[in-house]
Parts: structure tokens; C-alpha cells; sequence
């Protein structure tokens, strides 16, 4: 009776409704007791693996191949399973095999002379991994994640001992049965996809999804199907969800252009690029656009000669009508105080210079801009007009656009609060002294927590709102300036200075200033202030940001203030490997600790089937803990908790007769 001591009738009386709404789905006794018994199991199971990537950037390859091989946590258990049983090679083409089953198997064939025995082997090595993988899942979990044709066959080599005699004939004889059922590849290919899958318990993604690389769509169309995971949005992926805004698409396109990403438009999204080309190549015919030019290695570029000029004519197009349209908003939203973003009217085209805001003149590095009329220097040409009205028309009526954005939406967020981490993509705007700044947004002041969660409120109102809302023009003006707002807390600087890098030679001027956030960050009291601003517990927590590569190569630290901040951009794209030295970071926290992996760059998904190469990877061990941590630690466990004890007022209502039995 002591299980009970804390429930009365009493209590039983509050909660009778949802007693009796709990009721249809534990209907007796038995039904409830079962649940609790194995609710009170689950509790004392290890904390499943949760593993936490920033600022992908649309690099698809190492994305997916970080997935498969689990940051080398496959790769560490494949060594722990087989040890010196198996040679260093052996266990490298098991761990390819895992990482990619349908292309490896298409190499073993064609040089494997006893393919029946290479099963045979092949199988019972991964029946042991996959155990392995397995065991601090219930039976219940592991099912839900079985593919439907393979479950039952998994399911009883997955539980049943080979070791035992009597249970040794029975394996070798499914195993012999699926191969002579020539099902072989089918079931390799579910047992490691299996494997995969149960490695990676919860994928946090801390935003920037989108740009600069090659195929964000990939990427997106990997999460979209992901069996758990959630995303914290960054800047760039608020610009791809706000692109119904014209700002917000002129920017995405010219983000497309600077780094030569055309196929994520045209073929991931079918956005029709035409109209631009033909407008861009028309208007700077004469132009060799060499400050323009897309930022694409040598040996990364497919493009001819005549593409990467047309690129450069297209970007330099794009980016005249971004300056026009954002100083639209501008104009429309003085509360914005961009200002000193407004910056065509300023140049004198006789002298080809231009008057910048702190009352210097500075010569242009390009000053060819025909669009452009002194004039009236922010009105868009008859042209400009009519493209952007395409363009918006291809935005708006791209389905997989939808479907990705609508993803974003569905598991995604401002910040997430999950097992004593706190997740968001950059910044929480602070004043210098380490307080929380107030930001105004439409004449009322936010700061904080508040100010994360109305952000979050104005994004999908932007998105979901219908067209006559008051709120939604507000809202579409403000999903731009979250792009490059400098009170955003996407982003966070002082200005987002895309003019002076592509005109202006003066490397002062290109500098965008850091909010206080990103040097107070240090600070070990000012993380645990944040902490505690957004109801964080626990006697281990911790903030984790991307946004801001780590430079690794200057001996800049991922960890921070003393343990309580880990900073997770590593530069996946390719654009920052010069900058970090690195390919980006992984954080992975199971069930004994947190460790940080630091990845090298990837070759290529070919040379990872053909000749096993994995990502070099060298692990950092942030914080282990003397006791494994049970899912009964998690906020998960805590859940179960709630759900125990009101079963637990299910079943004292069944046996005093408040509630009957059905």
C-alpha cells in the first residue's frame, strides 16, 4: 500500500474526468497494472543516445554520412564487439557495409567468389551489432522501428541466444533460409538501416540547414522522414521560410548565385531561374561581372566558362533589386533602424564613389549599375518588377518547397529545452553589463525568453496567417529583418554589411560587429543566468549554440564557461573550412556523458564505399558522469513518472468502484 500513500479519494475526485477518459484505454486491472509495470521498466533503462549538429549548410554528403556512421559511434562499437577477432580491414568493410549497404553489396558481388558463405558470415556479424545497438531499447521500441517485412525473422535473432545449443540450429537455419530465399541483400540492407537507426536516438539540428552548399534539399528530405529529431532555426532557414517575402527570396537567390548553388533551386525546388538569366545577360552584356563571380573550389566546379560568367551577371542582377526591395521595408519600418543599410542613394556615379554613413567618401570597385536611377535609386525597373512577380509566383507554388518548409515548422523552433540543455541557433540579445536587453518589437519591449517565443509567434503568423490578419504584414516585414536585424537573435551583429564586401575595398568596412552575447557567453555566470531565465534544471546543464564558426585553427575552444556552453559550428560547408581548419563538430550525449567529435573534412560518398574511408574524427571528452545516466534522469522519465502515478489513480478508482471495469 505504500505505492498508494499519496493518493486519496480525494485527489481521485479531481481528476475523475481524465480518470475516465484514461480509463478506455486501460480498461481493467490487469490492463493498467501491465502498464505501469512496464512504464516502471522503462525508467531503469539507459538514456537513449541523443547526438547535436549545427550549421549543415546544405552540405548533404557529410550530413548523411555523419548520420550512418553515428559521429563513429558505429565504427567504436563494431571494435568493442569484435576486438582482435576480426583483422583491421575486416571490420572497416563491416562498418562500409553498415554505413552503405545497397553500394557495397554491388561491390562484393562483383568480386566475392563464395557469396554464399560472405552472407552467412556477413549475416551473424550483423545480428551481434544490431543486439548490441538494441539492448537499452524495450522489445516494444525496437519492433516499432522493424521494417514490416523483416520483423518477425529480426525479432527472433535479435532475443535468442546462439550460444545455447539448442538454440544454435535454429539460427544457422533462418539464416540459411534467407539466403537460399535469395533475400539476402533485402535483409542486409533492413539490418543495417536498423543499425543506423537505432544508434541515433534524438537528432537536435541547431539550425542553418540552408545555403552555400551544394543541396539543403537532401538534407531536408533526410529530416522529413527522420524517425526523432527537432531543429532550432537559424537565420538562414528563417530567410527560407519568410522567401513569401520578396527580401527574403531576393536574398535567397543571392546566396544561390554567390555560391554557384543553381541545382538546389532548379532541380531541388523547381524554381524557374529563366526570367533572371535572360534579364541579367541582357542588362550586363558588356560586363564581365568579376566582382560577382560565384565562390566555387576549383574542384568542386561543374560550371564552364560561359555559366560562371552568366552566374556572375545573374548574381549582380539579384543583388540591385535585394538593395531595392530592402529599402522598402526600410522605408515602411523606421522602428527597424536600418537606416545606414540604404546606401544606393549615397553613390555619386559622375565620380564613381560613394558618401558612406560615417561621412567618408570611398571609391567603388564596380560603379556599373544601368538599373540603378539616380533619381529615384530604390525604384525597381518595369523588368526587375516583372521578374520578382515570376519568381515569387515559382517560390509560392513549389510543393516540395512546402513540404520542407511545413517540416520546419511542424519540428522546429525558436530553442528547445531537453534533458538540461538549452539549444538555440546564435544569440540572446545582452546589454554590456551581462543583463538581458530589452528589444522592441512594435512598440512593446521583449527580452529573454519572451523575446525568443514572440519571435517564434511572429515567424508562423508570417507563414500561416490569412491575408486580410492585421498582424501579417508586420510579421512578413519582420522575418527579413530576423535575417539581418541587428537586435535579431538569429543573428545578432551590428549590420549585415553584403554591400560594402561586394563594392568596397576597405576591409574595415566589411567588418559586421558581434552583440554583446558573443564575448559574455564566456562567462560562466552569465550562461547560468540564461539557464535560469528559461527554466533550465539540473545539476549538470548547459547552453548549445552554432552560428559562429569556432576557428580551431587559432586555438579557438568549442567549450566554454567553464563547461556550461558548447559552441557546436564547426564549418560542415565548405566555405569555412579555411576559416575553422575543421569540418565541423558533432555533440553526442549518451548514456554516460557528453562527447564532442571534431570531423575532417569528407572526401566523397565514393571513396567512403569504395575504399572505406570514413570521416576522421578525434573525440573530446566534455563531461562524464560516474553513474550511467536511466531514462528515469531524462525529461522523458519524468513524463513516465506523471503517466505511472495516474495510472497508479486509475487503479485505486478501479478497486474502491468510482470506476468500473469495462
Amino acid at each position: 500500500m505504500n505505492a498508494y500513500n499519496s493518493i486519496t479519494p480525494e485527489t481521485i475526485q479531481e481528476d475523475m474526468r481524465y480518470l475516465q477518459l484514461l480509463s478506455h484505454s486501460f480498461p481493467t486491472i490487469a490492463d493498467a497494472s501491465t502498464e505501469i509495470i512496464n512504464l516502471e521498466a522503462i525508467l531503469n533503462l539507459p538514456k537513449g543516445t541523443e547526438h547535436f549538429l549545427a550549421d549543415l549548410h546544405g552540405e548533404y554528403e557529410a550530413f548523411q554520412h555523419v548520420l550512418r556512421n553515428a559521429s563513429g559511434a558505429i565504427k567504436r562499437k563494431v571494435n568493442e564487439i569484435f576486438g582482435n577477432t576480426l583483422r583491421e580491414n575486416e571490420k572497416k568493410e563491416l562498418c562500409t557495409l553498415i554505413y552503405y549497404p545497397e553500394q557495397k553489396l554491388d561491390l562484393v558481388k562483383a568480386v566475392e567468389t563464395d557469396l554464399d558463405d560472405w552472407y552467412v558470415i556477413t549475416l551473424n556479424q550483423l545480428v551481434r551489432v544490431c543486439q548490441n545497438v538494441s539492448s537499452k531499447y524495450t522489445r516494444s521500441k525496437v519492433r516499432k522501428s522493424l521494417p514490416k517485412e523483416f520483423s518477425y525473422i529480426i525479432q527472433e535473432l535479435l532475443h535468442e541466444n546462439s550460444m545455447v545449443p539448442n538454440k544454435q540450429a535454429y539460427i544457422n537455419v533462418i539464416i540459411s533460409t534467407i539466403i537460399s530465399t535469395r533475400r539476402a541483400d533485402d535483409f542486409i540492407i533492413a539490418l543495417c538501416n536498423l543499425i543506423q537507426r537505432l544508434t541515433i536516438d534524438t537528432l537536435h539540428v541547431l539550425g542553418d540547414i540552408f545555403d552555400r552548399g551544394p543541396a539543403p534539399h537532401r538534407i531536408m528530405d533526410i529530416l522529413c522522414d527522420y524517425h526523432n529529431f527537432d531543429v532550432q532555426w537559424g537565420n538562414h532557414d528563417i530567410l527560407w521560410m519568410g522567401a513569401g517575402n520578396e527580401c527574403c527570396m531576393a536574398n535567397v537567390l543571392r546566396l544561390a548565385m554567390r555560391y554557384g548553388n543553381l541545382a538546389a533551386l532548379e532541380d531541388g525546388y523547381g524554381i524557374n531561374l529563366l526570367p533572371l538569366a535572360t534579364f541579367a545577360m541582357e542588362t550586363y552584356a558588356d560586363d564581365p561581372c568579376t566582382l560577382f563571380g560565384p565562390k566555387v573550389e576549383k574542384e568542386d566546379c561543374t560550371y564552364n566558362a560561359k555559366t560562371l560568367r552568366m552566374i556572375g551577371q545573374m548574381h549582380k542582377a539579384i543583388s540591385v533589386i535585394q538593395f531595392k526591395l530592402e529599402a522598402e521595408i526600410i522605408r515602411r519600418r523606421p522602428d527597424f533602424e536600418m537606416d545606414d543599410r540604404m546606401l544606393l542613394h549615397r553613390i555619386d556615379f559622375e565620380r564613381k564613389t560613394i558618401t558612406m554613413p560615417n561621412g567618408k567618401e570611398y571609391e567603388l570597385k564596380d560603379s556599373f549599375l544601368p538599373t540603378v536611377d539616380p533619381a529615384d535609386p530604390y525604384k525597381l525597373t518595369d523588368e526587375e518588377r516583372e521578374i520578382m512577380n515570376k519568381l515569387h509566383r515559382s517560390f509560392v507554388s513549389s510543393e516540395k518547397l512546402k513540404k520542407h518548409i511545413r517540416c520546419l515548422f511542424r519540428y522546429g523552433c525558436m530553442y528547445t529545452v531537453s534533458n538540461s540543455n538549452l539549444l538555440f541557433h546564435a544569440s540572446i540579445p545582452l546589454n554590456a553589463d551581462g543583463t538581458l536587453k530589452d528589444v522592441s518589437i512594435a512598440g512593446k519591449t521583449y527580452k529573454g525568453k519572451a523575446l525568443l517565443e514572440k519571435v517564434g509567434h511572429l515567424i508562423r503568423t508570417a507563414f500561416f496567417a490569412e491575408e486580410d490578419n492585421e498582424d501579417r504584414p508586420f510579421a512578413v516585414d519582420y522575418v527579413w529583418y530576423l535575417w539581418c536585424g541587428k537586435d535579431s537573435p538569429a543573428f545578432d551583429k551590428d549590420k549585415m554589411a553584403t554591400f560594402e564586401r561586394y563594392f568596397l575595398k576597405e576591409k574595415e568596412l566589411h567588418k559586421e560587429v558581434k552583440g554583446h552575447y558573443y564575448s559574455l557567453r564566456n562567462e560562466e555566470k552569465v550562461c547560468d543566468m540564461l539557464l535560469d531565465e528559461f527554466g533550465v534544471i539540473g545539476t549538470h546543464r548547459h547552453i548549445i549554440n552554432g552560428h559562429v564558426p569556432v576557428k580551431t585553427i587559432q586555438g579557438e575552444n568549442p567549450i566554454k564557461a567553464n563547461g556550461k556552453m558548447m559552441v557546436i559550428d564547426g564549418g560542415f560547408s565548405k566555405a569555412y573550412h579555411s576559416e575553422t581548419g575543421i569540418a565541423g563538430y558533432t555533440l553526442v550525449y549518451h548514456s554516460r556523458g557528453f562527447q564532442l567529435v571534431q570531423h575532417e573534412p569528407f572526401t566523397s560518398m565514393q571513396k567512403a564505399i569504395e575504399e572505406g574511408q570514413d570521416i576522421k574524427s578525434s573525440t573530446q571528452i566534455v563531461e562524464m558522469s560516474t553513474q550511467r545516466m536511466m531514462v528515469k534522469d531524462t525529461d522523458k522519465g519524468r513524463e513516465l513518472v506523471t503517466q505511472i502515478n495516474d495510472l497508479k489513480k486509475l487503479l485505486m478508482a478501479y478497486r474502491t468502484g468510482l470506476i468500473k471495469e469495462k
